[in-house]
C-alpha cells in the first residue's frame, strides 16, 4: 500500500521537469526566431522615399542610364583644317588684327576632295567675313557663334551652294517684307560646324 503513492510521488516531480523542459525549449525556439525576423527588419533596405534607421531619407542607388555614344566609329566625322588667317579687323578706333586657326567639320570624303580645289575661293570668302569684324563683336562668345555660321555659309557659297534666304535674312537683318514668300526645302549643310584651334585678337 505505500510502496504505490511512494512511485506516483517519485513520476510526478518527473512529469512537471519534462513539462517546464518543453516550456523552456518553446520559448527558446520563439525568441530564436523572433530575433532572426527582428535581424531581417532591420537589414532590409527601406524603399524609395521612406526614412532609413538614421533618420534620413535613403534613394535607392539607381544606375545612369548609358547615354548614347556621340562619336560612331563607322561614320566617324570628317574635318578639313586651314591654314591660318591673320586679318585686319574693322574696328575705327584702334589698329587690331584677328589670328585664327580653324578646321571645318564635312560631311564626308568625297565633300573634301571638292574642297581642295576651290580652296583659294573657300579661303578668300572666309577672310572677306573675317575683315569686316570689329573686336567687340568677335570677343563674346555669341560673336564667335555667329562668325561660324558666317564661315559655313560662305564656305557653301564657294562650293557652289547659295544660302537660303533664312540665313541670309539672319545675318543682313533685312526688314520683313509684306508678301511671304513660299519656304523652300532646307538644303543638307556641307560644313556641319566650324571648330577653331586658335583664335587670338590683338
Amino acid at each position: 500500500m505505500s510502496a504505490a503513492p511512494a512511485a506516483e510521488a517519485a513520476e510526478a516531480p518527473k512529469k512537471g521537469k519534462k513539462k517546464l523542459l518543453i516550456i523552456i525549449i518553446a520559448a527558446v525556439v520563439v525568441l530564436a526566431g523572433g530575433g532572426v525576423g527582428a535581424m531581417l527588419m532591420l537589414k532590409k533596405k527601406p524603399a524609395e522615399g521612406e526614412e532609413g534607421a538614421d533618420g534620413h531619407a535613403k534613394a535607392e542607388a539607381k544606375k545612369p542610364a548609358a547615354e548614347p555614344l556621340k562619336f560612331d566609329p563607322k561614320n566617324p566625322p570628317v574635318y578639313f583644317p586651314l591654314e591660318p588667317f591673320t586679318v585686319n579687323l574693322a574696328d575705327r578706333d584702334a589698329e587690331r588684327y584677328l589670328q585664327v586657326a580653324m578646321s571645318l567639320e564635312i560631311i564626308d570624303v568625297k565633300t573634301g576632295d571638292q574642297m581642295k580645289l576651290l580652296l583659294p575661293a573657300i579661303r578668300n570668302n572666309i577672310l572677306m567675313v573675317l575683315s569686316h569684324k570689329t573686336a567687340p563683336e568677335l570677343i563674346a562668345r555669341e560673336g564667335k557663334d555667329k562668325l561660324s555660321k558666317e564661315i559655313q555659309r560662305e564656305t557653301e557659297r564657294a562650293l557652289g551652294i547659295e544660302p537660303d534666304e533664312e540665313d541670309e535674312d539672319e545675318e543682313e537683318e533685312k526688314p520683313k517684307k509684306k508678301k511671304k514668300k513660299k519656304k523652300k526645302a532646307e538644303t543638307a549643310r556641307i560644313v556641319t560646324a566650324v571648330h577653331y584651334s586658335n583664335f587670338i585678337i590683338q
